[in-house]
């Protein structure tokens, strides 16, 4: 009697599938998040000759 053998690939392609769609998620949360907090550090610096005199 000789052994069948699965040879279906629908396994292993759903983990690589599972696996690269997971990384792409992170990735675009990494890319999303990283833009956000470079929109936070655009604030104008305080210019020293508008600011009012003090002694």
């Amino acid at each position: 009697m000789t052994k069948k053998t699965d040879k279906s690939w629908a396994g292993p392609a759903a983990i690589a599938g599972a696996a690269i769609g997971s990384a792409a998620l992170a990735a675009a949360l990494l890319y999303a998040n990283r833009r956000k907090d470079g929109s936070k550090a655009k604030i104008e610096p305080i210019h020293p000759e508008d600011a009012p005199e003090t002694d």
